[in-house]
């Protein structure tokens, strides 16, 4: 992680969206430490970063039995998207708030509109982000 935010806050959200798209804290953490992509997310002052996933085969060559073998990762990309928060009334210390964490199946462009989903959009319009 990047800058003094030495504790990180989990909203619920974040906590629900985890369990939905099989992420754990640890993979989201390695995403957050070395993102591949990093933009400014769709609410005002959070930040969003995003790491691909690539599909890797065990074997070289393709046979019958591999070919119906599913891939070890799912392709597409993760996104997190949090906002740091310093010296509120709520926190006596800096924190990064992890607001959201999903995973998009296919890739977006670099400088585009973040894919979110859009149980996401009305989650983050309504305003409510603990």
């Amino acid at each position: 992680m990047s800058g003094n935010f030495r504790k990180l806050v989990w909203t619920e959200h974040s906590q629900i969206k985890m369990r939905q798209y099989g992420l754990s804290k640890q993979k989201l953490l390695g995403i957050l430490s070395k993102p591949e992509r990093k933009e400014q997310g769709i609410a005002p002052g959070t930040t969003a970063v995003m790491r691909t996933n690539k599909v890797f085969f065990n074997a070289k060559q393709v046979t019958l039995k591999t070919a119906w073998q599913k891939p070890k990762k799912a392709p597409g990309e993760i996104w997190i998207m949090y906002k740091d928060v310093k010296n509120s009334a709520k926190y006596s210390e800096q924190v990064r708030r992890i607001i959201s964490a999903w995973r998009y199946p296919g890739i977006s462009k670099p400088g585009e509109a973040i894919p979110v989903p859009d149980d996401i959009k009305i989650f983050l319009e309504s305003g409510i982000m603990d």
